[in-house]
């Protein structure tokens, strides 16, 4: 097991995050890939690795701001999901969602066991070259709101991230550092619908406060 993940190393280079891509939506060979790991079969499961490997690195990252920590975090990650595959079913999730709730559960514990201070490391993620932020679904905020979050800069958006509380950051992540729909973060943060979108309301209108003056 853990040659095998030795074998797929993260590819993230110092001093930057995971590039930026959006989290993969539901694709029907994403679960075939699921029950062919079921069976036995490794190289299904290294394929599920390497297309989710970004996008749970991403999530740990913004949420915890430590690029070390989010590595080790990603790849306990994975170790735990091969651990509990045959265990996995289909239930209207996407199969990235099901990474993201292990790799939330773990984050959670190192939260518990340990003091931190988030301090998302701004440069890094200037020099990946690429919007921090991916577009959310129909379900994602319109007017004022969406025109507070794209009238930023990446550095005050991303300091202003880590001065909301937890609940906050991490629905801001979901829906607009991953992309995922509100459905998907609903079921990650186990929550309904409408409680996310009124944590979603909350949390951009808390970001626009924390601005700049010369960005509002």
């Amino acid at each position: 097991m853990t040659n095998w993940l030795a074998a797929r190393p993260l590819g993230l280079r110092v001093g930057t995050v995971a590039r930026p891509v959006e989290l993969p939506g539901e694709q029907p060979e994403a679960w075939d890939l699921v029950h062919a790991a079921q069976e036995g079969d490794t190289t299904a499961f290294g394929a599920l690795y390497d297309r989710y490997v970004d996008a749970v690195y991403r999530y740990v990252f913004f949420r915890l701001g430590d690029r070390d920590l989010a590595e080790d975090i990603t790849s306990e990650t994975f170790l735990r999901a091969l651990r509990r595959i045959t265990s996995v079913s289909y239930q209207g999730r996407d199969v990235g969602a099901w990474f993201i709730t292990i790799a939330r559960n773990i984050v959670f514990d190192h939260v518990k066991s340990s003091r931190y201070k988030l301090e998302i490391v701004t440069d890094e993620v200037s020099e990946s070259g690429a919007a921090p932020f991916a577009a959310p679904d129909s379900g994602a905020v319109t007017g004022p709101e969406q025109l507070a979050m794209s009238a930023a800069t990446r550095e005050a958006l991303l300091r202003c991230i880590a001065d909301l509380g937890d609940d906050q950051r991490e629905c801001i992540v979901l829906r607009f550092i991953q992309g995922l729909s509100l459905t998907e973060t609903a079921q990650i943060m186990k929550r309904n619908e409408g409680a996310i979108k009124a944590l979603q309301h909350r949390a951009v209108r808390k970001l626009a406060q924390l601005l700049p003056p010369a960005w509002r």
